[in-house]
């Protein structure tokens, strides 16, 4: 029998590399057949544990595509009703991303809900980051950290992306660098981003390069806050003048990425004890104040109603 490219015997081995037969597999299965390599997935055992059917469509396609039989397995009990189309494509999606095949599974692990999304809408995704300047390393590591990045609403990371931009007046560069570093920054509502900013701009006297170069958005705003406000009340921390510097404060980069013992002991000059007391103190102010803007609020409302009552009984 001469029906494998005139040589007889058994079938060639099929392709190697995860990334070659991803591109393949995301034609569809009637395409792979048709380049006569169904025969070849079809003769490939089945991952132990799995029905004959299932292991030799979707198991036997997966290791093809680079994952070993564990992997394999553990992929298949994501998502079990999933068609073998959807659950292949999704994965193929990923690894022509750069993904290695157990990166590819740890994040469809984390975020299984991408085994239902349409092949279109993950490879729109990846495109649409990569117009943002976030391509090769920076995208595989992107996705990795975040992969909430794929299911996340168009217009919610539009929305992100522009303030980011226009109001914060990032550069394209810089806004690259920070998607790079903390790619969950598209994930916040964008009042509380542009909250957060300001904070940084205003109150502590950052300029966007500096906010960059520290990864200001890796730490949650509370955070920061009380790491400023404490040494800021400790006489460590001064706010510069409108358009000056202040070069003998602590570098935002040493504020945030510090761990909070060495903070406390290097920057802070405190013990642990003070500052959780500090962090309870400021917590009971900021319920103060925001009980005594409640009171302003109702006295103003009520002040609106008599305001109108009197114009009603005058007209009258």
């Amino acid at each position: 029998m001469r029906g494998w490219g005139g040589r007889s015997g058994a079938p060639p081995a099929p392709p190697r590399g995860g990334r070659a037969m991803a591109a393949r597999l995301l034609r569809g299965c009637g395409r792979a057949a048709a380049m006569g390599w169904a025969p070849v997935l079809r003769g490939l055992p089945a991952a132990p544990g799995l029905g004959p059917r299932r292991g030799c469509g979707e198991a036997a396609g997966l290791r093809a595509m680079g994952f070993s039989e564990e992997q394999a397995r553990r992929l298949l009990g994501l998502q079990p009703r999933l068609g073998p189309t959807r659950r292949e494509a999704a994965a193929a999606e990923l690894l022509l991303l750069g993904l290695s095949a157990e990166a590819a599974l740890e994040l469809l692990e984390r975020s299984p809900a991408l085994l239902r999304m349409p092949t279109e809408r993950l490879r729109e995704r990846a495109e649409e980051l990569r117009r943002l300047g976030l391509d090769g390393g920076q995208l595989r590591r992107a996705v990795s950290r975040c992969p909430q990045l794929f299911t996340l609403p168009r217009r919610r990371m539009a929305a992100a992306v522009r303030l980011l931009r226009e109001q914060c007046l990032f550069t394209a560069e810089q806004l690259r660098e920070v998607l790079g570093s903390c790619p969950a920054v598209l994930l916040e509502e964008p009042r509380r981003l542009h909250h957060h900013f300001q904070y940084a701009y205003f109150r502590m006297g950052i300029q966007q390069k500096e906010m960059v170069r520290a990864r200001l958005f890796r730490m949650p705003f509370g955070e920061l806050r009380n790491r400023h406000i404490f040494l800021e009340r400790r006489g460590l921390y001064q706010t510069p003048h409108k358009g000056q510097t202040q070069s003998s404060n602590p570098k935002l980069r040493d504020i945030l990425q510090l761990p909070e013992k060495d903070f406390l002991a290097s920057l802070a000059l405190a013990s642990p004890e003070e500052y959780e007391v500090f962090k309870k103190l400021l917590a009971r102010e900021e319920e103060e104040e925001e009980e005594e803007e409640d009171r302003d609020a109702l006295y103003t409302e009520e002040d609106e109603d008599l305001d109108s009552e009197g114009s009603k009984t005058a007209r009258e």
